[in-house]
Order: structure tokens, then sequence, then C-alpha cells
């Protein structure tokens, strides 16, 4: 494009780089407003730039570099799970979250084999948006409980968004992870048992940022485009528990 990208809305306020920077997109000018208003009063927020479309949100996402990505699945121009590629190409990589009214279990499966790192539904109540934000932002995963068991079941029984689609090629479940340390191959089963950072940090006496580099290493390794995908990997290959009903949450 030859348009230099520009938010539809400025920033209320000095960015504060201790917050948690958030990009919205989505072509109703009333959403927009209901979640920036939701997420300005939250406290640790900001909403750094606005988009109408999938192609602006990828040029701000690149002008702007927010933490996470808040993007509706149909917009105009370039369409919500077609910028999920982009976005999570950009360095650094941005938690792209789809926030969205459409919950059916393909729209969901796509999303995440295009590596979203979640998928909430507009319907969830203010709360609930908070805490997606600041979850995605801590590199967790976010599945609205509505659409979470579903798509669990439909991604362990039958593969769909459990294959990546970046890194190395997808292979056997048991090839992909020769590469993992000891270490790693403990984070990935405690991901796969659903827990967040946070409690993988506590469980093995390490630091979050810690855990947050062996889950990098882990999607490296294993060509995962999420942690939501590198859990799906964990119950491949027998490490991870039973499928918890919320992975991250």
């Amino acid at each position: 494009m030859n348009r230099q990208p520009t938010p539809d809305r400025a920033p209320d306020h000095a960015p504060d780089r201790a917050a948690v920077r958030v990009l919205l997109a989505d072509d109703e000018q009333m959403i927009r407003a209901g979640v920036r208003m939701i997420l300005r009063h939250a406290g640790g927020i900001e909403v750094v730039a606005e988009a109408a479309d999938g192609a602006a949100a990828v040029e701000l996402a690149a002008l702007h570099r927010p933490d996470v990505v808040l993007i509706d699945i149909r917009m105009p121009v370039l369409d919500g799970l077609a910028a999920i590629a982009p976005l999570t190409a950009l360095e650094p990589r941005p938690q792209v979250v789809m926030l969205t009214t459409f919950g059916d279990d393909d729209n969901v499966l796509r999303a995440l084999a295009a590596g979203a790192t979640g998928f909430l539904l507009k319907d969830e109540g203010p709360d609930e948006l908070i805490s997606a934000v600041r979850s995605a932002a801590a590199g967790d995963a976010v599945l609205s409980p509505g659409v979470t068991g579903t798509v669990i079941r439909r991604m362990l029984e039958g593969g769909g968004a459990a294959q990546p689609v970046r890194g190395p090629a997808p292979g056997a479940p048991d090839a992909r992870i020769a590469a993992l340390t000891e270490r790693e191959r403990e984070v990935l089963g405690l991901l796969g048992a659903g827990l967040a950072n946070a409690a993988v940090a506590g469980r093995l006496g390490i630091g979050i940022g810690t855990v947050k580099t062996h889950v990098g290493s882990i999607l490296e390794k294993t060509g995962c485009a999420s942690r939501v995908q590198a859990a799906l990997l964990a119950h491949q290959v027998g490490l991870g528990g039973p499928a918890d009903p919320a992975p991250g949450a």
C-alpha cells in the first residue's frame, strides 16, 4: 500500500511502555468504542491504535508494535483470518486474539491453525475481555469457554489446527519433539495439561520469563504456531494430561 497508515482514533494519552499495548481491529466503530472504553478503565492496558480492516491492522501493528491485537474475523479489504499470518510474522510478534460474534468450530480451527493466540466471543463480559488481553500479553492461550470443549475434541480426534503453518514441515508427533530438551518436554507436558505460564513456573520452580523462553523454543523446534497447537501436540505424544476445557485460562 502507498498510503501511510494512521489510526482511526489516536490514543487518549502519551504512551505508557509499562502498559499492555493493544491494537483494535473491527469494521464497526461502535464495537471499537465499546471495547476501547472497557480497556481504558481496566488499568495497565493502553489502546495504541484502531483499524477498520485487516490490511490497516497489519500496517498499524508494524508501526505501533502492540503486545496484543484484538481483531474481528469478517472485515473488508483483508479479513481477520487472512491477517493472522502477516501479523504473527512481525517482530516483535504480537499476540493475536480473534474477537468475534462468529464462534463456529471451523472459524476457531482456522484461526488457531493460522497461529492465533486465542478466540474470544463478543458476548463475553468486560471482565473476561480484560482477562483475555492480560492473559494473551503474558503468552497464555485464550479460548472462550463456549467453544473450547468442542474445538479441543475435534482437534485431538481429527488433527485440524494441530498442524503447524510455519517452521519445519509437519512430521510424526514423536519426531517433532525429538529436539526438545528434558526441561522443554516438562514444559510441553504442562502446556498439554492446560497450565498457564505462571502455573508452569510455580510447578517447576522457575521464573515466568524462563517459562516464556522455553515456550518460544518449543514452538520453534516443533513448528507449532501457538501454545494451543503445542498443547495439542503434547496430547498426541502422551505428555499432556486429560484435555483441559480451557487451556491457559
